[in-house]
Protein backbone atom coordinates (compact mmCIF):
# COMPACT_ATOMS: atom_id res chain seq x y z
CA UNK A 1 0.00 0.00 0.00
CA UNK A 2 1.62 3.70 -0.94
CA UNK A 3 1.34 6.22 1.27
CA UNK A 4 2.81 9.67 1.89
CA UNK A 5 4.98 10.51 5.25
CA UNK A 6 4.51 14.10 6.76
CA UNK A 7 7.27 15.66 9.00
CA UNK A 8 7.01 18.88 11.66
CA UNK A 9 9.06 20.53 13.67
CA UNK A 10 7.21 22.29 16.30
CA UNK A 11 8.52 24.60 19.30
CA UNK A 12 8.40 21.75 21.99
CA UNK A 13 9.52 18.85 19.64
CA UNK A 14 9.01 16.97 16.74
CA UNK A 15 5.63 14.94 14.81
CA UNK A 16 5.01 12.80 12.21
CA UNK A 17 1.95 11.00 10.66
CA UNK A 18 1.53 8.68 7.36
CA UNK A 19 -1.40 9.29 5.54
CA UNK A 20 -3.07 6.97 2.94
CA UNK A 21 -3.88 8.22 -1.00
CA UNK A 22 -7.29 8.71 0.18
CA UNK A 23 -6.58 11.15 2.73
CA UNK A 24 -6.84 8.77 6.01
CA UNK A 25 -4.75 9.18 8.61
CA UNK A 26 -2.45 5.68 9.28
CA UNK A 27 -0.04 6.25 11.85
CA UNK A 28 1.20 9.12 14.23
CA UNK A 29 4.18 9.58 16.56
CA UNK A 30 5.83 12.26 18.25
CA UNK A 31 8.97 12.97 20.71
CA UNK A 32 10.23 15.99 22.33
CA UNK A 33 13.18 17.95 22.58
CA UNK A 34 14.69 20.80 24.98
CA UNK A 35 15.00 24.57 24.43
CA UNK A 36 17.28 26.50 26.39
CA UNK A 37 16.88 30.34 27.84
CA UNK A 38 20.50 31.70 28.28
CA UNK A 39 19.05 35.45 29.01
CA UNK A 40 15.77 37.28 28.95
CA UNK A 41 14.49 37.06 24.64
CA UNK A 42 17.22 34.07 23.89
CA UNK A 43 16.03 31.07 23.17
CA UNK A 44 18.19 28.28 21.58
CA UNK A 45 18.04 23.93 20.34
CA UNK A 46 20.15 21.53 19.12
CA UNK A 47 19.77 20.92 15.96
CA UNK A 48 20.91 17.48 16.78
CA UNK A 49 17.93 17.07 18.74
CA UNK A 50 15.97 17.93 16.00
CA UNK A 51 17.15 14.72 13.48
CA UNK A 52 17.06 12.92 17.00
CA UNK A 53 13.77 13.30 18.27
CA UNK A 54 12.02 13.29 14.68
CA UNK A 55 13.42 10.12 13.68
CA UNK A 56 11.86 8.77 16.32
CA UNK A 57 8.64 10.52 15.33
CA UNK A 58 8.84 8.89 12.13
CA UNK A 59 9.58 5.30 13.17
CA UNK A 60 6.81 5.23 15.45
CA UNK A 61 4.20 6.52 13.05
CA UNK A 62 5.95 3.95 10.24
CA UNK A 63 4.96 1.21 12.87
CA UNK A 64 1.73 1.89 13.78
CA UNK A 65 0.78 2.18 9.81
CA UNK A 66 1.44 -0.86 9.49
CA UNK A 67 4.96 -0.15 7.44
CA UNK A 68 3.72 1.02 4.26
CA UNK A 69 5.75 2.12 0.75
CA UNK A 70 6.44 5.99 0.76
CA UNK A 71 5.58 7.49 -2.07
CA UNK A 72 6.34 11.02 -0.85
CA UNK A 73 7.86 13.00 1.92
CA UNK A 74 7.24 16.66 3.17
CA UNK A 75 8.50 18.24 6.25
CA UNK A 76 7.24 21.94 7.87
CA UNK A 77 8.95 23.35 10.57
CA UNK A 78 8.93 26.40 12.74
CA UNK A 79 9.51 29.86 10.84
CA UNK A 80 12.75 31.55 11.29
CA UNK A 81 14.36 28.64 13.76
CA UNK A 82 18.08 29.37 12.34
CA UNK A 83 21.08 27.02 12.31
CA UNK A 84 24.51 27.91 12.41
CA UNK A 85 26.75 24.75 10.60
CA UNK A 86 30.21 24.04 9.58
CA UNK A 87 31.07 22.03 6.08
CA UNK A 88 29.43 19.05 7.04
CA UNK A 89 26.38 20.31 8.50
CA UNK A 90 27.60 19.73 12.26
CA UNK A 91 25.97 22.49 14.50
CA UNK A 92 28.72 25.30 15.53
CA UNK A 93 26.75 26.42 18.24
CA UNK A 94 22.72 25.95 19.38
CA UNK A 95 20.08 27.11 16.71
CA UNK A 96 19.01 30.47 17.67
CA UNK A 97 14.34 29.82 17.55
CA UNK A 98 11.98 31.63 16.22
CA UNK A 99 11.25 33.47 19.67
CA UNK A 100 14.61 34.51 19.99
CA UNK A 101 14.61 38.36 20.04
CA UNK A 102 17.96 39.12 20.56
CA UNK A 103 18.65 40.47 17.43
CA UNK A 104 16.33 43.94 17.77
CA UNK A 105 18.61 46.47 16.88
CA UNK A 106 19.93 44.49 13.80
CA UNK A 107 15.85 44.44 13.06
CA UNK A 108 16.12 47.91 13.20
CA UNK A 109 19.23 48.55 10.71
CA UNK A 110 17.01 46.86 8.10
CA UNK A 111 14.26 49.69 8.44
CA UNK A 112 16.83 52.41 7.92
CA UNK A 113 18.00 50.65 4.23
CA UNK A 114 15.12 51.86 2.11
CA UNK A 115 15.84 48.65 0.09
CA UNK A 116 12.81 48.49 -2.15
CA UNK A 117 12.87 44.25 -1.17
CA UNK A 118 11.66 45.41 2.19
CA UNK A 119 7.88 46.44 0.56
CA UNK A 120 6.98 42.89 0.93
CA UNK A 121 7.89 43.05 4.85
CA UNK A 122 6.06 46.14 5.67
CA UNK A 123 9.14 48.18 5.19
CA UNK A 124 11.92 46.10 7.89
CA UNK A 125 12.85 42.46 8.68
CA UNK A 126 11.01 41.20 11.72
CA UNK A 127 13.76 40.61 14.82
CA UNK A 128 12.72 36.78 14.55
CA UNK A 129 13.66 36.77 11.34
CA UNK A 130 16.87 34.94 9.48
CA UNK A 131 18.78 37.85 8.13
CA UNK A 132 18.93 39.71 11.78
CA UNK A 133 19.68 36.54 13.44
CA UNK A 134 23.04 36.81 10.71
CA UNK A 135 23.21 39.89 11.15
CA UNK A 136 23.33 39.40 15.20
CA UNK A 137 26.32 36.22 14.94
CA UNK A 138 28.55 38.72 12.70
CA UNK A 139 28.44 41.66 14.93
CA UNK A 140 28.40 39.68 18.46
CA UNK A 141 30.01 36.36 17.19
CA UNK A 142 32.10 37.25 14.02
CA UNK A 143 34.23 34.05 14.79
CA UNK A 144 31.13 32.15 14.41
CA UNK A 145 29.76 33.37 11.63
CA UNK A 146 33.08 33.63 9.54
CA UNK A 147 33.32 29.59 10.23
CA UNK A 148 29.52 28.84 9.48
CA UNK A 149 29.69 26.89 6.07
CA UNK A 150 26.05 27.32 6.14
CA UNK A 151 23.12 29.67 7.77
CA UNK A 152 20.22 28.14 7.34
CA UNK A 153 16.05 27.77 8.58
CA UNK A 154 15.33 24.31 10.08
CA UNK A 155 13.31 23.63 7.38
CA UNK A 156 15.99 23.51 5.04
CA UNK A 157 18.49 21.31 7.57
CA UNK A 158 16.09 18.83 7.40
CA UNK A 159 16.02 18.66 3.72
CA UNK A 160 19.43 18.14 3.51
CA UNK A 161 19.53 14.76 6.40
CA UNK A 162 17.07 14.20 4.30
CA UNK A 163 18.23 14.72 0.89
CA UNK A 164 21.67 15.34 1.10
CA UNK A 165 21.16 18.51 -1.02
CA UNK A 166 21.16 22.07 0.28
CA UNK A 167 17.76 22.66 -1.58
CA UNK A 168 15.81 25.73 0.50
CA UNK A 169 11.79 26.12 0.05
CA UNK A 170 10.90 29.03 -1.47
CA UNK A 171 8.64 30.00 0.93
CA UNK A 172 10.65 30.33 3.78
CA UNK A 173 13.79 32.25 1.29
CA UNK A 174 10.96 34.69 0.93
CA UNK A 175 9.38 35.52 4.03
CA UNK A 176 12.43 34.95 6.02
CA UNK A 177 15.62 36.35 4.02
CA UNK A 178 14.10 38.82 1.48
CA UNK A 179 14.35 36.79 -1.20
CA UNK A 180 12.41 38.25 -4.28
CA UNK A 181 11.29 35.10 -6.80
CA UNK A 182 9.93 38.34 -9.32
CA UNK A 183 13.50 39.89 -9.26
CA UNK A 184 16.93 39.11 -8.44
CA UNK A 185 16.86 36.18 -5.74
CA UNK A 186 18.62 36.90 -2.94
CA UNK A 187 19.31 40.59 -2.59
CA UNK A 188 23.05 41.29 -2.22
CA UNK A 189 23.08 44.49 -2.29
CA UNK A 190 20.75 44.89 0.84
CA UNK A 191 22.89 41.69 2.26
CA UNK A 192 26.67 43.79 1.84
CA UNK A 193 24.56 47.34 3.11
CA UNK A 194 23.92 45.32 6.27
CA UNK A 195 27.07 43.94 6.97
CA UNK A 196 26.80 40.71 5.48
CA UNK A 197 27.41 40.53 2.00
CA UNK A 198 28.51 37.18 2.03
CA UNK A 199 25.45 35.84 3.95
CA UNK A 200 24.22 34.15 0.08
CA UNK A 201 26.95 32.09 -0.01
CA UNK A 202 25.93 30.58 3.72
CA UNK A 203 22.27 30.02 2.25
CA UNK A 204 21.29 26.95 0.52
CA UNK A 205 22.45 26.63 -2.47
CA UNK A 206 19.45 26.39 -4.96
CA UNK A 207 15.58 27.49 -4.02
CA UNK A 208 12.90 25.14 -4.88
CA UNK A 209 8.77 26.38 -4.89
CA UNK A 210 6.71 24.76 -2.43
CA UNK A 211 5.60 21.15 -3.54
CA UNK A 212 8.15 20.69 -6.08
CA UNK A 213 10.18 17.47 -5.59
CA UNK A 214 13.79 18.06 -4.25
CA UNK A 215 14.49 14.58 -5.42
CA UNK A 216 14.92 10.77 -3.45
CA UNK A 217 15.72 10.01 -0.08
CA UNK A 218 19.07 9.53 0.55
CA UNK A 219 20.24 6.20 1.55
CA UNK A 220 21.80 6.91 5.27
CA UNK A 221 18.37 8.80 6.32
CA UNK A 222 16.21 5.74 4.60
CA UNK A 223 18.57 3.60 6.96
CA UNK A 224 18.32 5.92 9.93
CA UNK A 225 14.20 6.21 9.47
CA UNK A 226 13.24 2.48 8.41
CA UNK A 227 11.85 3.78 5.07
CA UNK A 228 10.82 1.32 1.97
CA UNK A 229 9.45 2.99 -0.83
CA UNK A 230 10.40 5.73 -3.81
CA UNK A 231 9.96 7.97 -0.92
CA UNK A 232 10.66 11.46 -2.82
CA UNK A 233 11.34 14.33 -0.69
CA UNK A 234 9.19 17.36 -1.85
CA UNK A 235 9.58 20.96 -0.49
CA UNK A 236 7.66 21.96 2.34
CA UNK A 237 8.30 24.76 4.56
CA UNK A 238 6.56 27.14 7.56
CA UNK A 239 4.28 24.93 9.43
CA UNK A 240 1.61 27.58 9.74
CA UNK A 241 1.39 28.74 6.58
CA UNK A 242 1.40 25.44 4.96
CA UNK A 243 -1.80 24.57 7.10
CA UNK A 244 -3.47 27.10 4.83
CA UNK A 245 -3.32 23.80 2.00
CA UNK A 246 -5.43 21.81 4.69
CA UNK A 247 -8.40 23.77 4.98
CA UNK A 248 -9.95 23.34 1.75
CA UNK A 249 -7.74 24.92 -0.89
CA UNK A 250 -7.20 28.16 0.74
CA UNK A 251 -9.61 30.73 -1.37
CA UNK A 252 -9.16 34.55 -0.91
CA UNK A 253 -10.79 35.65 2.40
CA UNK A 254 -9.94 32.20 4.11
CA UNK A 255 -7.66 32.78 7.30
CA UNK A 256 -5.79 29.78 8.87
CA UNK A 257 -5.06 30.59 12.26
CA UNK A 258 -2.94 27.93 14.19
CA UNK A 259 -2.99 27.82 17.80
CA UNK A 260 -0.04 26.68 20.17
CA UNK A 261 2.88 28.07 21.70
CA UNK A 262 2.52 31.15 19.51
CA UNK A 263 -0.57 32.25 17.25
CA UNK A 264 0.19 32.50 13.59
CA UNK A 265 -2.54 33.59 11.23
CA UNK A 266 -1.53 33.25 7.51
CA UNK A 267 -4.26 33.91 4.11
CA UNK A 268 -3.83 34.18 0.24
CA UNK A 269 -4.50 37.35 -1.95
CA UNK A 270 -4.92 37.52 -5.55
CA UNK A 271 -3.61 41.50 -5.55
CA UNK A 272 -1.08 43.05 -3.02
CA UNK A 273 -1.83 45.60 -0.66
CA UNK A 274 1.00 46.79 1.68
CA UNK A 275 -0.09 47.67 5.24
CA UNK A 276 2.61 48.26 8.09
CA UNK A 277 0.70 46.13 10.38
CA UNK A 278 1.18 42.77 8.80
CA UNK A 279 4.16 40.85 7.15
CA UNK A 280 3.92 40.43 3.40
CA UNK A 281 2.42 40.53 1.03
CA UNK A 282 4.88 38.02 -0.13
CA UNK A 283 4.55 36.98 -4.00
CA UNK A 284 4.68 33.43 -5.22
CA UNK A 285 5.37 32.21 -1.37
CA UNK A 286 2.83 28.92 -1.19
CA UNK A 287 1.73 29.11 -4.61
CA UNK A 288 2.86 30.66 -7.89
CA UNK A 289 0.67 33.89 -9.28
CA UNK A 290 -0.87 34.70 -5.39
CA UNK A 291 0.68 36.68 -2.41
CA UNK A 292 0.73 35.32 1.21
CA UNK A 293 0.14 37.97 4.00
CA UNK A 294 0.56 36.61 7.78
CA UNK A 295 0.62 37.75 11.34
CA UNK A 296 1.20 36.50 14.26
CA UNK A 297 0.98 36.15 18.33
CA UNK A 298 4.50 35.49 19.83
CA UNK A 299 2.99 34.33 23.10
CA UNK A 300 -0.32 32.24 23.31
CA UNK A 301 -0.65 29.25 24.61
CA UNK A 302 2.64 29.66 26.21
CA UNK A 303 0.92 32.78 28.01
CA UNK A 304 -1.57 30.09 29.51
CA UNK A 305 0.51 27.51 30.37
CA UNK A 306 2.67 30.05 32.33
CA UNK A 307 -0.40 31.64 33.74
CA UNK A 308 -1.77 27.72 35.51
CA UNK A 309 1.36 25.92 35.68
CA UNK A 310 4.38 29.24 36.39
CA UNK A 311 2.28 31.80 38.50
CA UNK A 312 -0.74 29.96 39.72
CA UNK A 313 1.66 26.60 40.47
CA UNK A 314 -1.20 23.60 39.20
CA UNK A 315 0.06 20.51 38.16
CA UNK A 316 -0.40 19.97 34.08
CA UNK A 317 -2.88 17.44 35.86
CA UNK A 318 -5.07 19.44 37.29
CA UNK A 319 -5.18 22.47 34.74
CA UNK A 320 -8.61 20.91 33.02
CA UNK A 321 -10.41 21.56 36.48
CA UNK A 322 -8.78 24.98 36.55
CA UNK A 323 -10.19 26.03 33.11
CA UNK A 324 -13.41 24.57 34.13
CA UNK A 325 -13.49 26.91 36.91
CA UNK A 326 -12.19 29.94 35.19
CA UNK A 327 -15.28 29.07 32.52
CA UNK A 328 -17.79 29.15 34.98
CA UNK A 329 -16.68 33.15 35.74
CA UNK A 330 -18.73 35.88 33.75
CA UNK A 331 -16.56 37.57 31.45
CA UNK A 332 -14.62 40.63 32.20
CA UNK A 333 -16.30 41.28 35.28
CA UNK A 334 -13.10 40.03 37.52
CA UNK A 335 -11.55 43.46 36.74
CA UNK A 336 -8.11 42.08 35.52
CA UNK A 337 -6.74 43.23 32.24
CA UNK A 338 -3.76 40.24 30.78
CA UNK A 339 -1.38 41.97 28.36
CA UNK A 340 0.07 39.04 26.06
CA UNK A 341 3.33 40.18 25.41
CA UNK A 342 5.91 38.66 26.88
CA UNK A 343 8.14 38.10 24.18
CA UNK A 344 7.19 40.81 22.29
CA UNK A 345 4.47 41.53 19.50
CA UNK A 346 5.00 40.33 16.44
CA UNK A 347 2.42 41.97 14.60
CA UNK A 348 0.38 44.71 14.22
CA UNK A 349 2.97 46.56 16.43
CA UNK A 350 6.21 44.64 15.44
CA UNK A 351 7.91 45.62 18.99
CA UNK A 352 9.65 43.12 20.14
CA UNK A 353 10.64 45.52 24.04
CA UNK A 354 6.61 45.01 24.90
CA UNK A 355 6.37 43.02 27.79
CA UNK A 356 3.26 41.08 29.39
CA UNK A 357 1.68 42.20 32.63
CA UNK A 358 -1.33 41.17 34.79
CA UNK A 359 -3.46 44.55 35.70
CA UNK A 360 -6.38 45.27 38.31
CA UNK A 361 -5.00 42.42 40.86
CA UNK A 362 -6.16 43.10 44.23
CA UNK A 363 -5.80 41.13 47.67
CA UNK A 364 -9.25 39.70 46.58
CA UNK A 365 -8.30 38.17 43.28
CA UNK A 366 -8.85 34.22 42.64
CA UNK A 367 -6.90 31.67 40.83
CA UNK A 368 -9.44 31.05 38.49
CA UNK A 369 -9.85 35.35 37.78
CA UNK A 370 -6.22 35.10 37.07
CA UNK A 371 -6.32 32.53 34.78
CA UNK A 372 -9.56 33.69 32.53
CA UNK A 373 -8.36 37.05 32.54
CA UNK A 374 -5.32 35.26 30.61
CA UNK A 375 -7.42 33.46 28.08
CA UNK A 376 -9.46 36.63 27.31
CA UNK A 377 -5.91 38.48 27.08
CA UNK A 378 -4.47 35.88 24.05
CA UNK A 379 -7.67 36.39 22.35
CA UNK A 380 -7.83 40.42 22.18
CA UNK A 381 -4.21 39.66 21.09
CA UNK A 382 -5.85 37.32 18.65
CA UNK A 383 -8.34 40.25 17.90
CA UNK A 384 -5.97 42.87 17.40
CA UNK A 385 -4.11 40.98 14.71
CA UNK A 386 -7.45 40.29 12.64
CA UNK A 387 -8.16 43.80 13.15
CA UNK A 388 -4.78 44.84 11.26
CA UNK A 389 -6.02 42.21 8.54
CA UNK A 390 -9.25 44.00 7.57
CA UNK A 391 -8.17 47.03 8.43
CA UNK A 392 -5.48 46.68 6.19
CA UNK A 393 -7.42 46.07 3.28
CA UNK A 394 -7.32 41.96 3.18
CA UNK A 395 -10.58 40.08 3.40
CA UNK A 396 -11.32 38.03 6.55
CA UNK A 397 -14.61 36.19 5.44
CA UNK A 398 -13.91 32.51 7.50
CA UNK A 399 -11.76 32.20 10.15
CA UNK A 400 -10.43 28.40 10.60
CA UNK A 401 -8.73 27.44 14.07
CA UNK A 402 -6.31 24.33 14.60
CA UNK A 403 -3.88 23.05 17.32
CA UNK A 404 -3.83 23.21 20.91
CA UNK A 405 -6.63 25.44 21.16
CA UNK A 406 -8.69 22.74 20.32
CA UNK A 407 -7.77 21.25 23.86
CA UNK A 408 -8.74 24.22 26.16
CA UNK A 409 -12.92 24.97 25.26
CA UNK A 410 -12.83 27.84 27.16
CA UNK A 411 -10.01 29.57 25.07
CA UNK A 412 -12.06 28.40 22.07
CA UNK A 413 -15.08 29.74 23.01
CA UNK A 414 -13.43 33.34 24.51
CA UNK A 415 -11.71 33.89 20.95
CA UNK A 416 -14.98 33.55 19.22
CA UNK A 417 -16.73 35.86 21.68
CA UNK A 418 -13.96 38.44 21.21
CA UNK A 419 -13.62 38.27 17.38
CA UNK A 420 -17.54 38.75 17.31
CA UNK A 421 -17.74 36.54 14.64
CA UNK A 422 -18.54 32.13 13.89
CA UNK A 423 -14.76 30.10 13.57
CA UNK A 424 -14.42 26.79 12.15
CA UNK A 425 -12.11 24.67 14.38
CA UNK A 426 -10.18 21.61 12.75
CA UNK A 427 -10.29 19.07 15.66
CA UNK A 428 -8.86 15.44 15.67
CA UNK A 429 -5.90 16.60 13.16
CA UNK A 430 -3.24 18.47 12.81
CA UNK A 431 -3.29 20.58 10.02
CA UNK A 432 0.85 21.43 9.60
CA UNK A 433 1.33 17.70 8.88
CA UNK A 434 -1.95 16.83 6.92
CA UNK A 435 -0.75 20.00 4.25
CA UNK A 436 2.36 18.16 4.33
CA UNK A 437 0.55 15.09 2.71
CA UNK A 438 -1.16 17.01 0.28
CA UNK A 439 2.77 18.81 -0.63
CA UNK A 440 3.63 15.08 -0.79
CA UNK A 441 1.12 13.46 -3.07
CA UNK A 442 1.19 16.45 -5.35
CA UNK A 443 5.01 16.80 -5.34
CA UNK A 444 4.87 12.90 -6.07
CA UNK A 445 2.34 12.81 -8.78
CA UNK A 446 -0.21 11.35 -7.09
CA UNK A 447 -2.78 14.05 -7.26
CA UNK A 448 -1.77 16.19 -9.96
CA UNK A 449 -1.95 19.82 -8.62
CA UNK A 450 -1.49 21.69 -5.56
CA UNK A 451 -5.40 22.64 -5.55
CA UNK A 452 -6.49 19.24 -6.30
CA UNK A 453 -4.76 17.69 -3.74
CA UNK A 454 -5.46 20.40 -1.14
CA UNK A 455 -9.30 19.43 -1.97
CA UNK A 456 -8.97 15.95 -1.76
CA UNK A 457 -7.31 16.11 1.83
CA UNK A 458 -9.53 18.87 3.53
CA UNK A 459 -10.36 18.19 7.11
CA UNK A 460 -13.64 17.86 8.91
CA UNK A 461 -14.79 21.11 10.80
CA UNK A 462 -16.84 22.49 13.78
CA UNK A 463 -18.20 25.60 13.73
CA UNK A 464 -18.14 27.64 17.40
CA UNK A 465 -20.56 30.56 17.18
CA UNK A 466 -19.95 33.77 19.67
CA UNK A 467 -22.36 33.80 22.61
CA UNK A 468 -24.55 36.93 22.28
CA UNK A 469 -24.43 37.89 25.75
CA UNK A 470 -20.36 38.10 25.62
CA UNK A 471 -19.89 40.19 22.96
CA UNK A 472 -20.82 43.31 24.16
CA UNK A 473 -18.58 42.87 27.37
CA UNK A 474 -15.61 41.78 25.45
CA UNK A 475 -16.40 44.84 23.30
CA UNK A 476 -15.47 46.87 26.69
CA UNK A 477 -12.48 44.20 27.69
CA UNK A 478 -10.91 44.66 24.44
CA UNK A 479 -11.04 48.74 24.41
CA UNK A 480 -9.25 48.72 27.97
CA UNK A 481 -6.75 46.11 26.34
CA UNK A 482 -5.85 48.54 23.49
CA UNK A 483 -5.42 51.97 26.26
CA UNK A 484 -3.76 49.51 28.40
CA UNK A 485 -1.03 48.61 25.82
CA UNK A 486 -0.68 52.18 24.98
CA UNK A 487 -0.10 53.07 28.53
CA UNK A 488 2.49 50.57 29.36
CA UNK A 489 4.77 50.60 26.46
CA UNK A 490 7.06 53.09 27.60
CA UNK A 491 7.71 51.31 30.53
CA UNK A 492 7.76 47.83 28.58
CA UNK A 493 10.67 49.55 26.52
CA UNK A 494 12.33 50.41 29.74
CA UNK A 495 12.14 47.31 31.66
CA UNK A 496 13.35 45.29 28.53
CA UNK A 497 16.60 47.36 28.37
CA UNK A 498 17.50 46.62 32.00
CA UNK A 499 18.19 42.41 30.62
CA UNK A 500 21.75 41.49 31.18
CA UNK A 501 23.77 41.89 28.09
CA UNK A 502 21.35 44.28 26.37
Amino acid sequence: MAAFLALDLGTEGARAAVYGVDGTLMGSGADRYPTRYPRPGWAEQDPDDWWRAGAHAVRQALAEAGGPSIDGIAVATTASTVAVLDRDGRPLRPALLWMDGRAGAESELTAETGHPVLRYSGGRDAVEWLVPKAMWLARHEPATYRAAARIVEAADYLVWRLTGRWAGSRMNAVCKSNYDPRGAGHPHDLYEALGIGDLAAKLPDEIVPVGDPVGPLGARARAELGITGPATVVSGGIDAHLSLLAVGGGHEGQVSIVCGTSNAFVTEIAEPVYPSTVWGPYPDALRTGRWLVEGGQVSAGSVLAWTGEGLIGRPRAEIGGLIKAAAQLPPVEHGLIVLDYFMGNRTPLRDPHLRGAVLGLTLASTPEQVYRAAVEGVAYGTRQVVDSFTDGGIAVDEIFLSGGIQHNELWLQTTADVLGRPVHLVSGDNLTLRACSVLAAAGSGRHGSLAEAAARYAPKVRTVEPVPGNVAAYRDGYADYRAATAATTGISHRLSGRRPGA
